[in-house]
């Protein structure tokens, strides 16, 4: 049965509420600092938007936060006095226009991003401006312990590099080649890092710096990365798909990474392909990473091109005309195609960006995955879909490590020198 509403209007007429209280209550704003409240909501809703794209118009930032053109240029104005964001001249549609970014002292970000063989770190402002990046080998297989001995050496050796104090730094974004429990921040599965059993980079990585940690798999990174920086600009759903020693998704849904409540989302790589295939390193069989990975994959050529074969050399030898190498590239880009197929019928995803050293192979891997979306995808989804090979390359995971933390961190911090006693700019 349904319950009726009371009657707010009867009773005398010095005891009704008025239309503004009844307003005020039925939208849930009770108390007198509500207009602040909004005002401060506004805020927070700007610097986000700047945070997230790097700089922006303040007409592109009326159109992603929609908020009213007037709202925004008293937002922006009040921003710049408090010295939270800087604004440039500039040009859009051949008018002129005026970029805001957040302040190059508002903070940094520092990335770290853990390969099989590699540790890549940069730092950037929150502007989207890299200051300093660095690579080394590391066979991160090994020890944890280690890898993380020297993740602290390189971020301390990069932050002291653009001369910023280290006080400014906000936040370091973490990768990881394996999946992780997004509510510990432990590593998910053993098989793949051996080495790092037990282990939680979250945790480690913050003990060791003192500052706050946001970890996640290299994939859903490499999705970040091209998602701010790179080929997935200006989409909202896409699926970046990542050919390394494993194979791993990272899924973009109404703009937002999608983790499962695991953390386990992505996981293309155990697609079943063929139930009489090789036996996968998860225990089945015939799962799309049998027939892709390089540890699967390069042994192929083994017998043609020797055993030091790598993926970036057989992609490059494919470029240059080897016959052995362009049918392996293009047997993987058909394998590959028949999982993203099954993204298409499941997601229906506007994009799918290619990383890792398979992307260099360009037509050469990408023409067979379409050819295998057309085939197996519903024909609605796939006419929907663009796959393009990624725009960062190796460089993916650690801005998408960046990207990590510009995402997830708050923006109290930011707006403690914001001028917010002013008059409130409703909407």
């Amino acid at each position: 049965m349904l319950e009726t509403s009371p009657d707010l209007t009867s009773g005398p007429a010095g005891d009704r509420p008025s239309r503004r209280t009844l307003r005020r209550e039925w939208m849930g704003v009770e108390t007198p600092g509500s207009q602040s409240s909004l005002h401060r909501a506004n805020l927070e809703r700007v610097v986000r938007a700047v945070r997230m794209a790097g700089s922006l118009t303040q007409a592109e930032i009326a159109r992603t936060t929609r908020l009213s053109a007037a709202t925004v240029s008293n937002i922006v104005r009040e921003l710049k006095d408090g010295g939270t964001v800087e604004v440039t001249p500039t040009s859009a549609g051949g008018r002129r226009a005026r970029s805001v970014a957040l302040s190059g002292d508002a903070g940094i970000v520092v990335g770290v991003d853990f390969g099989h063989a590699h540790l890549r770190v940069a730092v950037g402002n929150l502007a989207h401006r890299v200051l300093a990046e660095e690579t080394e080998p590391l066979d991160v297989d090994a020890s944890a312990a280690q890898g993380m001995e020297r993740a602290e050496a390189l971020v301390g050796r990069l932050i002291e590099a653009t001369g910023i104090a280290p006080d400014k730094v906000v936040g370091i974004g973490l990768g990881v080649p394996g999946p992780i429990d997004v509510a510990t921040g432990t590593l998910g599965s053993t098989a793949i890092l051996p080495g790092w059993a037990g282990a939680n980079p979250r945790n480690d990585l913050a003990a060791r710096l003192g500052l706050p940690v946001y970890v996640d798999n290299d994939a859903n990174l490499g999705a970040l990365g091209e998602l701010v920086w790179g080929s997935g600009r200006g989409v909202a759903d896409l699926a970046y798909i990542k050919v390394a020693s494993g194979v791993g998704a990272g899924l973009v849904i109404s703009g937002h990474i999608y983790r499962g409540p695991g953390g386990t989302a992505g996981e293309i790589g155990h697609i079943t392909l063929d139930e009489s295939g090789p036996v996968c390193r998860c225990g089945n069989r015939g799962c799309l990473e049998t027939f892709t990975a390089a540890r699967y994959v390069l042994p192929l050529l083994h017998s043609s091109h020797g055993p030091d074969l790598t993926m970036e050399r057989m992609v490059a030898l494919a470029r240059e005309g080897d016959p052995g190498c362009r049918r392996v590239v293009s047997d993987v880009g058909r394998h590959v195609g028949s999982g993203v197929a099954n993204l298409c019928n499941l997601l229906n995803p506007s994009r799918v960006v290619l990383g890792g050293d398979l992307a260099e192979a360009g037509d050469l891997v990408l023409d067979p995955i379409r050819d295998s979306v057309a085939r197996y995808a519903i024909p609605s989804a796939a006419r929907q879909l663009s796959v393009l090979p990624g725009a960062l390359g190796s460089r993916a995971e650690v801005l998408g490590a960046l990207a990590l933390v510009l995402s997830e961190m708050g923006d109290s911090t930011l707006l403690d020198g914001a001028v917010t006693t002013g008059t409130p700019a409703l909407t």
